[in-house]
C-alpha cells in the first residue's frame, strides 16, 4: 500500500513513519512517497527515517521526489501536511495581527484567516490533481486550518477528503487519566464542535458518564491542562471541557497581551529553532535521530507556553509531550484500509449532525469507520452560547472561501471583520493591506 506525505520534508513527518514502523499486519503501508518543494528539507527528514527504519524488519521503502504528480500517481492515500509560506509566512501572521492588538495565532482569529487565504488555493489545486492522477485514493488533511482546508478540499474530492487533528485526541486522554480510566480507548467522548473549537461534552465507560465526577470535584478538574489553562470554576460554569484552542476566545484579552509581550511570536520561535535543525541535518555527521528527537522535545514543552504563563498554569504535564495525530492518521488507513471498524474524532462534512449547519459544512465529531469512509455519529444540539461561537465562526470559513474563490480583496475584508476576535471593520481592512504586503501568495485579492 503506497503512502504519499505532502509536505514530506516537515518537522513532524518522523512520527507519522515512526507510527508506521509499529504496524506489521497485513494490508499495512509498504512504501513512502515524501513530496516537498524543498530538496533540502527531503534530504534532513529522509536521514531521520532511514536511522528510525534501521533495524526494523519489512520497514516501509521510503522515496522523495519534487514532482507533485510523479508523488501522487498510484497512491492508496495522501497524506497533506503542507505549509505554505513556511514558517516565515506564520511569524509574519503574527505580527501583522499583532500590531493592529488581535490575535495572529495560526488558525484562530486574524493569523488563522490570513493562513487560509494563502491556502485554500493551494489546497484545492491538489485536491483536482489528486481526483485526476489518484482518483481512488483517499486524502487524510492535517494542514491548517484544518476543517477550512478539509473543507475547500471536500468541493472536489467529497468524502474521500478528511480532516485530523491531535487536540481531541489529546483532550480525552487527558479527561480519561485524571478519572482513572485504565484503558482510554474503551471510552466514548462526546466531542463535537469545528476544528479548535469544540467541546467534551460527555466521557462514557460502560454507558456511564463520568464526566459530572469530574466536573464535582474541583482538585480532579484542576489537576490536568485544561483545567489550569480555563480555571475550575469557568469549567463548572460551562458544564463541559474545551478544546485548548478556546482559551484564545474565553481569555482573548490576556492571550494577546502575552503574545504582545513575548520575546518571539510562537511562529518566529519555531522558524528559528528549526532553521537550525535544518541547518545541522547539512552536516553528513549529524546523528539525524537524535537532532531530531532533542528538538522535538522542546517544540513539544513549548506549547502555548503564553497561554499557560497567562493564566499560571505552570509546564506541561511529561504525559502531554507526545504527538497524538500520527496515531489518529494510522487508526484510520487501517480502519479504511482493511475495514477494521473504528472510532475516532475527525473533521469531516457535516450531512445532518448538528442541525444549525448544511450539509456541506466541515465540522469536528465523532465518527465511525469503515471501508467506506468517516461517518458522523448523531450528537445532541449544542447549548447557545457554542452554538453562536461554531456558526459565526463557520460564516467566517465561508467568506475565506469565497475570497479564495473569487479574488475578491472585499469579500477578505468581510472575512476578517466578521470574525469575533476582529473587533473593527477598519482594523480588518488594514489587516488585509498588511498581509497582502508581506505575503507574495495573497497577490491574487484585488
Amino acid at each position: 500500500m503506497k503512502l504519499t506525505i505532502l509536505g514530506g520534508g516537515g518537522f513532524r513527518v518522523p512520527l507519522v513513519y515512526g507510527a508506521l514502523l509499529q504496524d506489521h499486519a497485513e494490508g499495512r503501508v509498504t512504501h513512502v512517497v515524501l513530496h516537498d518543494l524543498d530538496a533540502g528539507r527531503l534530504s534532513a527528514v529522509t536521514r531521520v527515517l532511514a536511522e528510525q527504519a534501521a533495524g526494523v524488519p519489512d520497514a516501509p521503502e521510503v522515496t522523495a521526489t519534487t514532482d507533485l504528480d510523479e508523488a501522487l500517481r498510484g497512491a492508496d492515500f495522501v497524506f497533506s501536511a503542507i505549509r505554505v509560506g513556511g514558517l516565515e509566512g506564520r511569524a509574519h501572521d503574527e505580527r501583522v495581527a499583532l500590531a493592529e492588538g488581535v490575535l495572529g495565532q495560526e488558525t484562530v482569529g486574524a493569523g488563522g484567516i490570513a493562513y487560509g487565504l494563502r491556502t485554500v488555493p493551494v489546497a484545492v489545486g491538489i485536491a483536482q490533481r489528486v481526483a485526476r492522477l489518484a482518483p481512488d485514493a483517499w486524502v487524510i488533511n492535517f494542514t491548517n486550518p484544518a476543517g477550512l482546508v478539509t473543507e475547500a478540499m471536500s468541493r472536489h474530492l467529497g468524502d474521500r477528503v478528511i480532516g485530523i487533528c491531535d487536540s481531541p485526541v489529546g483532550l480525552g486522554r487527558r479527561i480519561a487519566r485524571v478519572l482513572g480510566v485504565e484503558n482510554p480507548g474503551e471510552a466514548w467522548i462526546d466531542y463535537v464542535g469545528l476544528n479548535h473549537l469544540g467541546w467534551v461534552r460527555g466521557l462514557r465507560v460502560a454507558g456511564r458518564d463520568e464526566l459530572p465526577r469530574l466536573l464535582a470535584d474541583p482538585d480532579l478538574l484542576g489537576s490536568f491542562e485544561e483545567g489550569k489553562l480555563f480555571g475550575t470554576d469557568w469549567l463548572r460554569s460551562l458544564g463541559a471541557i474545551p478544546n485548548e484552542y478556546l482559551h484564545y476566545y474565553y481569555f482573548n484579552r490576556e492571550a494577546v497581551r502575552a503574545y504582545q509581550q513575548a520575546e518571539k511570536t510562537r511562529g518566529a520561535f519555531l522558524h528559528d529553532q528549526q532553521a537550525r535543525f535544518y541547518a545541522e541535518m547539512r552536516n553528513p555527521d549529524a546523528p539525524a535521530l537524535t537532532v531530531w528527537d532533542r528538538t522535538r522535545a522542546e517544540r513539544e514543552a513549548t506549547y502555548m507556553a503564553e497561554n499557560r504563563e497567562s493564566a499560571g498554569a505552570g509546564e506541561r504535564d511529561e504525559d502531554d509531550l507526545s504527538g497524538g495525530y500520527e496515531r489518529v492518521a494510522l487508526a484510520l488507513m487501517r480502519a479504511i484500509a482493511r475495514d477494521e471498524r473504528t472510532t475516532l474524532i475527525l473533521n469531516v462534512r457535516n450531512q445532518r449532525t448538528l442541525s444549525v449547519l448544511d450539509a456541506e459544512a466541515v465540522i469536528e465529531v465523532p465518527c465511525l469507520v469503515d471501508a467506506n469512509g468517516a461517518h458522523p455519529v448523531t450528537v445532541d444540539p449544542l447549548p447557545d452560547h457554542a452554538t453562536g461561537l461554531v456558526c459565526a465562526v463557520k460564516a467566517v470559513e465561508r467568506e475565506v472561501l469565497a475570497a479564495a474563490g473569487s479574488g475578491s480583496r472585499a469579500t477578505a475584508v468581510k472575512a476578517f471583520a466578521l470574525h469575533p476576535l476582529v473587533d473593527s471593520v477598519n482594523v480588518a481592512r488594514r489587516l488585509v493591506e498588511g498581509y497582502t504586503e508581506v505575503h507574495p501568495g495573497l497577490a491574487y485579492l484585488r
